[in-house]
């Protein structure tokens, strides 16, 4: 019989993942780097945490081999080890959608009403696409978009739109795209361009689900 104590380190090590995540600001922080590398400091901007707390959680992450780091000049940069961390999250919020009680409150309070919101799914948005009968907008922060992307997509950051909207040609039928799923910036990009009169749907996930279907991209 195999020893007791020999299988509980094992187990304990293969939990080690779940228990570096199991931290909603660590959660926040892969969700960020899903979408590519990016400093402590713009990291501690994205996550509303000071640089230190935004450090410490890093470190843990990085002990537990869930993100990698690397030096230029006196910044440290952070990205996600290989795309499987990407995936864990992903089925990780998945089961919290299916079992977690009060989770679409929880939302919908963040989110706000999204029951007149147009969505497209992956699967359409790639056909029109081909059709080239579509103005796609990635509208994250220009490193994301650096970093990877849909293609074809436009960058126009959300924190641009309103100054950008004559960028968008008239007549243009939009999707917008942000992060994943609970990412505020393609509803907001929605909600803009449609009281400006102009057709406009939110692709029903994110760019790492785009990613993760091995649908087209760009960059990176």
């Amino acid at each position: 019989m195999a020893d007791h104590g020999a299988k509980a380190a094992l187990y304990d090590a293969l939990a080690e993942s779940a228990k570096a995540l199991a931290n909603g600001r660590r959660a926040e922080l892969v969700d960020v780097l899903a979408q590519g590398e990016r400093s402590v400091e713009d990291l501690a901007a994205e996550i509303d945490q000071t640089v230190a707390n935004t450090s410490q959680h890093l470190q843990r992450l990085l002990r537990s081999g869930l993100v990698e780091s690397r030096r230029e000049g006196t910044r440290i940069y952070y990205s996600l080890s290989s795309p499987v961390v990407g995936d864990l999250w992903r089925t990780m919020r998945r089961a919290a959608q299916e079992h977690v009680a009060g989770l679409e409150q929880l939302a919908a309070d963040y989110l706000g009403d999204r029951s007149k919101l147009r969505t497209m799914t992956r699967d359409d948005l790639r056909a029109r696409l081909r059709a080239g009968d579509v103005v796609v907008l990635d509208v994250r922060p220009e490193t994301e978009f650096a970093a990877g992307h849909i293609r074809g997509a436009v960058s126009i950051p959300i924190t641009d739109l309103k100054s950008r909207l004559g960028d968008i040609p008239d007549g243009a039928d939009v999707v917008a795209y942000c992060r994943g799923p609970y990412c505020v910036y393609a509803d907001e990009a929605v909600r803009v361009l449609t009281r400006k009169g102009v057709a406009a749907a939110r692709l029903e996930d994110g760019f790492p689900e785009w990613v993760e279907a091995r649908l087209p991209v760009s960059g990176g």
